[in-house]
């Protein structure tokens, strides 16, 4: 099992990578990774969304959705500062939802489209679930 650094913009809540648990029999190592890689495809899923709940990052994804830009075209669309822009652009690069692309003296920012389609896909899966908990009334007995 390979083991590396947590990117920035991993909260102190996501899976700690430092730590590596050493079950003793293999049974018990297989359900470990199993939970483990369950639990960072959970938490992965949960720390893109919290990036794109920032109102200039989601304007930022909006905008390279249409086309690449460089950071001089984002400052004059959204009105923010460069520095500002180039650190949302760093963060949203480090998560893999942004791809950059020199090009002179500029950098040419585009928005990659597999990790906006997964994250769709389990929003989806989450829709078709609630969907069936309506539709069967599934409840949750009180104690």
């Amino acid at each position: 099992m390979v083991v590396s650094s947590p990117p920035r913009y991993l909260s102190s809540t996501a899976i700690p990578f430092s730590r590596v648990l050493r079950p003793r029999t293999p049974l018990a190592r297989r359900n470990i990774r199993v939970l483990t890689y369950h639990s960072m495809v959970m938490s992965v899923q949960n720390d893109v969304l919290r990036l794109l709940a920032d109102p200039l990052r989601a304007r930022i994804v909006t905008l390279l959705a249409g086309e690449a830009l460089c950071t001089c075209h984002l400052v004059a669309e959204t009105g923010a500062r460069q520095t500002n822009i180039s650190n949302h652009l760093r963060v949203l690069r480090e998560a893999g939802l942004v791809e950059s692309e020199p090009c002179g003296r500029f950098t040419y920012y585009r928005l990659r489209p597999e990790p906006m389609q997964k994250l769709a896909a389990h929003i989806g899966d989450l829709a078709d679930v609630a969907r069936a908990a309506r539709t069967d009334n599934i409840r949750r007995p009180c104690p």
